[in-house]
């Protein structure tokens, strides 16, 4: 299962700059008067009141840079990018360098994943205000997306040095090094971000973010603490009970594991990742039978290899060695850099009475990441 599945996305910072409107003495007084009305109705999210507003001005003024502008966030809001690059281009085409402008077309191409292209905008944006942190932030989750470490890092470091506990470039510090697996780096800025703040002001990312450092460091109590916590403020959060569940399997508590994974089930019966991690609880326990049912359920829905697999285990705990030998010799085609399995194949043999059969595989063994002695020591550890 990858961390994709398992994490919350970066949380991000969502401000931006407010653009303020002409006063009366600067713009025709109808202008002016169009644009705060417009700016406000943005505000309060009245989308299609505000896009009036700035029609109404563009009838006057077709280049009219506050307009323009309010028509792109209007439509950025409602997630119409490509309308609202339209916008957001047209008034650069008359005010080359206008900030809101370049903000706006900068967010845009991030709803796109263009990371780059959105990083190079932020960067022509920070020519007219380089000390602007929501910029700054943006450009280092960015790099973040691109997987540059470095500039990533730099750049929340920059932030910090403006705004020591700022919140946004200590949890995208967080997740830079989370994404990297350096979860004791990650495990410290998260702390300070929580240190911060009043425990009631902590979005719960952040500590199921925590937790998940705990849990990949192998530090289960101290996770499920953590989950136990997040648990208390959204008892159905899923990447807490997901948070739950591993620890205990981590722990070897499959029961309290599998509670956890049933927790997520009821919501969501249908969670082949979850159908599965169940069936290894109950497979764990012995409870053959209802593991079996749990793997056949998600294999109903999509092929899954874990199931596959935990079906043959299932066989072979049941005595059925020449049918579990079958089901693992054909996974090892597709996954063949799972080391258990060529132990598990081994083992097979040794129980079906070949044991010049299972020494023969486990020498002609040869892939590339994993040493024949590695699947070997794992068979003569557990020849069962």
């Amino acid at each position: 299962m990858t961390d994709s599945f398992e994490t919350h996305d970066i949380f991000e910072d969502k401000r931006e700059p407010e653009m303020v409107p002409p006063d009366s003495r600067n713009e025709k007084p109808e202008i002016a008067d169009f644009s705060q009305k417009g700016y406000l109705y943005l505000k309060e999210n009245q989308l299609g009141t505000a896009e009036e507003c700035f029609k109404k001005i563009l009838d006057i003024e077709p280049d009219n840079n506050y307009a323009l502008v309010g028509m792109g966030d209007a439509a950025r809001k409602r997630a119409d990018f490509e309308t609202a690059i339209r916008y957001y281009n047209l008034c650069l085409e008359h005010h080359p360098g206008n900030n809101y402008a370049l903000f706006g077309l900068a967010d845009c191409y991030k709803a796109f994943k263009n990371y780059p292209k959105a990083i190079e905008i932020w960067e022509h944006y920070l020519r007219h205000d380089d000390k602007n942190v929501t910029v700054l932030t943006r450009i280092a989750d960015a790099y973040r997306k691109v997987r540059n470490l470095h500039k990533s890092r730099t750049i929340y470091q920059q932030v910090l040095a403006m705004e020591e506990d700022n919140p946004y470039a200590l949890i995208g510090l967080g997740h830079l090094h989370y994404d990297f697996r350096e979860y004791e780096k990650a495990l410290f800025y998260w702390e300070r971000m929580i240190g911060a703040h009043s425990l009631d002001q902590i979005d719960i990312r952040v500590l199921t973010s925590v937790g998940n450092c705990h849990r990949k460091l192998k530090n289960f109590a101290r996770g499920i603490e953590v989950f136990s916590k997040a648990l208390e403020i959204v008892p159905d959060n899923f990447y807490a009970l997901f948070g739950m569940a591993d620890c205990y399997r981590g722990m070897n508590m499959h029961e309290k594991a599998l509670e956890y994974w049933n927790r997520i089930l009821v919501p969501d019966p249908e969670n082949k990742v979850i159908l599965t991690r169940a069936g290894e609880e109950c497979r764990a326990m012995g409870r053959f039978d209802e593991a079996q049912k749990l793997y056949e359920k998600a294999l109903n829905i999509e092929y899954d290899a874990y199931a596959v697999m935990g079906l043959a285990l299932i066989n072979k705990e049941r005595g059925k060695y020449a049918e579990a030998l079958g089901s693992l010799e054909a996974l090892l085609q597709t996954n063949f850099k799972n080391a258990r399995l060529y132990s598990e194949i081994a083992d097979c043999y040794a129980k079906l009475g070949d044991m010049k059969k299972a020494e023969e595989f486990l020498v002609s063994v040869q892939r590339p990441g994993m040493r024949k002695s590695a699947a070997a020591g794992r068979f003569r550890r557990n020849p069962r």
